[in-house]
């Protein structure tokens, strides 16, 4: 090959190399080199196959060349871990992602856990006729030759961009452009050029919006009725080209060096190990690598690159559904264009009636076999092709009739659609759309209108000032043309972990691998099997993301179980989340257990969160060793924790478990009671600090002085000292008005401070009117404090009435959205107390309402001590304790009496006691005796 024979190519890429090269010297510098590419390439022995992913001319090209050539070695650029997941690929319905997981990450930064590598498959894609053809016919063999999934992340250093949409275009996330997560996307043939003023150049002078519109017009076309030695210089040219004007990032260049040499190091290795013939393989990977300059390149190049060995990072592999969507938000390219590829696809195989490969059995196709046999393979020998690119390039393009005919047919069907979704269209926008793609594919400089010059058209010509429906016009263009098509895995490809799901949920009689939302109705009652299935559905609620198993009716708590459920499942929709869970374990128990103990031994696991997981252990494994295990954990963490951000939450878990424990159990397991010990000498020490520390609310004093007034019997039984707690009390000086009311309120419940005394100091608070303003900070703390003291609720419902009976309208308004916020993050357990309280004090009728005085104001009824019959010496009552000597020798010796009973007058040993105290002898006596 002589520079004459590409004097065409030179002139079409003189305009380019002038406005991008940075002068004469590197003008001729890529001219020459994208020539020196091209030649490269083609003559190399082993057979470069050059692809754009997800091209239907590429996909076209391939199945051509697979039936001339038939090699029996097929090399594909795809990570080399994956071959093992292909053939489940006949399993599926397309498009699918094959995956590499890793749940933890062993030799690379814990952030980047979990690790995952997705590289979706569609249908129309070269990759896909490659696999199949290799799978599907006798001889041949199939090997995956780009780096491993652990080299992706190996190199991901150098190439931090990897994953990451560089369309400003891209369609947003949604439901379906999130099946993929957040894994890094490999593909073959990301074809697109890395110089964004050359990007900028040529959709500007192409009249696209967007790259995938500019591929589709300028590349795609053209190429769908291209010879095999015409395809292959085009796209080997435009991976040069792109190349060779890509900005030098070092990294970025770095990796894909490495790639090349990678791929060409294993092929070699592979052809030494096995004997093959070069000219009996193929080589398919993206044009961009395909235009390489590395000194491994070809078959007799270097063998200086060594492979890097794995991390010792423990990977899972396994598919996953894909969707059109998904693979345009991953790979920044413009919505629909997946899905227009995908109609392109099926015009072209009509058309030019290629026989596309198809895997035996493959979900959502006809069962077919592949006719390789039949054709006969090309000569071994074959001489380099001559230049086609000048031809193909002055070649004008035609719109023939069948083009015609396809865009009448999509301007009734738009017409038709758009009356469906509310739009007052008729007969003469299905024209006005016809005549107006045509116009607009004039003004663009383009042969044949494309579905973006129809798109466009469409919405002008029907879509008016607003949208009727819940679809415009473009989305139901995107519709019409194929829409968003989601893949699914087959039953057989699942993991073991989903298998086992779907057979035990099987006696709902749901097709769970169906997308959308279904129904399932349990019975236990009537249907004992169901709680099985119950269990599972729990777990897979705790596991899954929301939405995948939503109940409707029943619940799990501690000590409850329903006898009758609703539940909403989308497990198809959610399949990737449920197969993801397969590279766990091999049951949802395990996983469940797993992740449990992992969230409790994390670096950032809190006392409440291991509690949360003691619950969940309860609950959903009812096991006793785990549930013993997290406790004990939970212990550990308190113990270190010096901070009460958690003890609302705290104070909830414990007193729902103590309650589970008590009820269920013969005696409390011996980590909550440790627990309960711990925690009140715990709190008790951080108190002082939390009544003065600002970083800590009060709601959260409240809930520690609500473990220590709850849990305050079990932890004097288990042998805490209440000095401790006393004194924790007797040194906190808070100054905050809200504290204060709350310590006021935790010395009434410890009887240092009495009731009278309370209602003093607040009735002293509403008469200076220096403290007003503050009063309804006050009373914030007292209603925090009725988590710790709900005795105090009647004193509460006191001090609100009190506060709206004498606070000044300039204090009491500003002041009522603080009160209905504070009863509103009080939850469930505060604002009942009140209303009770408040139900029981104030009048149930409104005529009541003008005479009723409140009790607080009430003057208090003299109390009359009714005497006993019968003349009694010494202190009433007397009689009553000297015919029960038993319990008042057991209370006299609890009290230190030694005296005995008297033989004269028979009376206790606490006679001297009660004398001392005649009146509670006198209030008993008359509380006991008849009338």
């Amino acid at each position: 090959m002589n520079e004459g024979t590409f004097t065409a190519l030179r002139t079409q890429l003189q305009e380019a190399a002038t406005a991008f090269a940075d002068g004469p010297g590197a003008l001729e510098g890529i001219l020459l080199g994208i020539v020196d590419d091209v030649d490269r390439a083609v003559r190399e022995p082993l057979e470069i196959f050059p692809v754009c992913h997800h091209s239907p001319a590429s996909a076209l090209a391939m199945a051509r060349r697979l039936r001339e050539k038939q090699p029996k070695v097929v090399y594909l650029e795809l990570c080399e871990d994956m071959a093992p997941l292909l053939t489940e690929l006949r399993n599926c319905r397309l498009p699918v992602a094959v995956q590499a997981f890793a749940t933890e990450a062993d030799g690379f930064p814990a952030e980047w856990a979990p690790l995952s590598v997705v590289a979706p498959i569609t249908e129309a894609s070269a990759e896909y006729q490659a696999i199949a053809y290799a799978l599907d016919t006798p001889g041949v063999e199939l090997v995956l030759v780009d780096r491993s999934s652990d080299h992706v992340f190996q190199w991901q250093e150098r190439d931090a961009t990897a994953g990451e949409p560089s369309d400003p275009d891209a369609p947003p996330a949604d439901a379906e452009a999130a099946l993929h997560g957040d894994a890094v996307g490999v593909e073959i043939g990301d074809l697109r050029p890395r110089f964004a003023e050359l990007e900028e150049h040529l959709l500007r002078h192409g009249r696209v919006r967007h790259w995938s519109e500019w591929w589709h017009q300028y590349v795609e076309l053209p190429l769908g009725d291209s010879d095999h030695d015409t395809y292959r210089q085009v796209m080997l040219l435009i991976g040069s080209l792109f190349r060779r004007l890509a900005p030098g990032d070092p990294h970025r260049v770095r990796v894909d060096e490495d790639r090349e040499r990678y791929m060409w190091t294993r092929m070699r290795r592979h052809l030494a190990a096995t004997g093959t013939d070069p000219a009996d393989a193929l080589y398919v990977c993206g044009a961009f690598h395909a235009a390489s300059r590395v000194a491994e390149f070809g078959v007799h190049g270097t063998d200086t690159f060594e492979i890097s060995p794995p991390s010792a990072t423990k990977w899972q592999h396994g598919l996953i559904p894909s969707s059109h969507a998904a693979i345009e938000a991953q790979f920044g390219l413009a919505a629909g264009s997946v899905s227009i590829a995908a109609a392109e696809w099926a015009k072209n195989l009509k058309r030019t009636r290629v026989k596309p490969y198809r895997l035996t059995g493959q979900a959502g196709t006809k069962t077919r076999r592949s006719t390789a046999k039949a054709d006969a393979p090309v000569p071994a020998a074959e001489a380099v092709a001559p230049d086609r690119l000048t031809g193909f390039l002055q070649r004008p393009p035609v719109l023939d009739r069948l083009d015609e005919e396809e865009l009448l047919g999509w301007s009734v069907e738009i017409v038709r659609a758009a009356r469906r979704n509310g739009y007052l269209a008729s007969t003469a926008d299905a024209i006005a759309v016809f005549e107006t793609s045509i116009l607009l594919a004039g003004m663009r400089d383009r042969a044949k209108p494309t579905p973006y010059d129809f798109q466009d058209a469409a919405v002008t010509c029907i879509e008016k000032d607003t949208v009727p429906g819940r679809r415009d016009v473009r989305r139901l263009v995107e519709i019409m043309l194929g829409g968003d098509r989601v893949g699914q895995v087959g039953y057989d490809a699942l993991p073991p972990l989903a298998r086992d799901v779907h057979d035990r949920l099987a006696p709902l009689n749901l097709k769970l691998q169906q997308r959308g939302v279904q129904r399932a109705l349990l019975d236990m009652a009537s249907r004992p099997e169901l709680e099985q299935c119950s269990d599972v559905l729990w777990m897979l609620r705790r596991l899954l993301p929301h939405g995948a198993a939503r109940p409707i009716m029943g619940e799990r708590k501690l000590g409850e179980r329903s006898i009758q459920e609703s539940w909403d499942l989308a497990l198809g929709t959610h399949q990737r989340a449920l197969i993801e869970l397969g590279y766990e374990g091999v049951s949802i128990e395990q996983v469940l257990e797993q992740r449990l103990r992992r969230t409790a031994y994390g670096p950032q696991a809190t006392t409440a969160t291991v509690l949360e997981t003691v619950e969940d252990a309860t609950l959903h494994l009812r096991s006793r060793r785990l549930a013993d295990e997290l406790g004990g954990r939970a212990l550990e963490v308190l113990a270190t924790e010096r901070s009460v951000d958690g003890a609302p939450e705290v104070l909830r878990r414990v007193r729902g478990l103590l309650a589970y424990y008590r009820t269920s159990e013969p005696a409390l397991p011996q980590w909550i009671e440790s627990f309960v010990k711990t925690g009140y000498a715990h709190y008790c020490t951080l108190l002082p600090t939390a009544f003065t520390d600002d970083d800590a609310s009060v709601r959260q004093v409240a809930a520690m002085l609500g473990f220590l007034f709850s849990m305050e019997s079990l932890a004097l039984s288990l042998g805490c000292d209440r000095n401790q707690l006393e004194l924790a009390m007797a040194q906190s000086h808070p100054e905050d008005p809200d504290r204060t009311a709350l310590l006021w309120a935790a010395r009434t419940q410890l009887g240092t401070l009495s009731r009278a005394d309370l209602r003093a100091r607040c009735d002293e608070l509403l008469g200076n009117p220096l403290a007003l303003p503050a009063y309804p900070r006050y009373l914030s703390g007292f209603l925090h404090a009725l988590e710790p003291v709900p005795a105090l609720a009647d004193f509460v419902v006191e001090a609100v009435s009190n506060a709206f009976a004498r606070l000044p309208d300039p204090v009491l308004l500003p002041w009522l959205p603080t009160l209905i916020t504070t009863l509103r993050s009080g939850g469930a357990d505060l604002t009942p107390l009140l209303i009770r309280e408040a139900g029981r004090v104030f009048p149930g009728r409104l005529a009541e309402l003008d005479t009723w005085t409140p009790p607080w104001r009430a003057e208090p009824a003299p109390t009359a001590v009714r005497p006993a019959r019968g003349r009694v010496s010494g202190p009433s009552g007397l009689p009553l304790l000297a015919a029960h000597p038993a319990t008042c020798d057991a209370v006299a010796e609890l009290l230190g009496c030694d005296g005995g009973w008297e033989a004269a007058a028979p009376a206790p040993a606490g006679a001297a006691l009660l004398a001392r105290h005649p009146h509670t002898a006198q209030a008993l006596g008359a509380l006991l005796s008849t009338p």
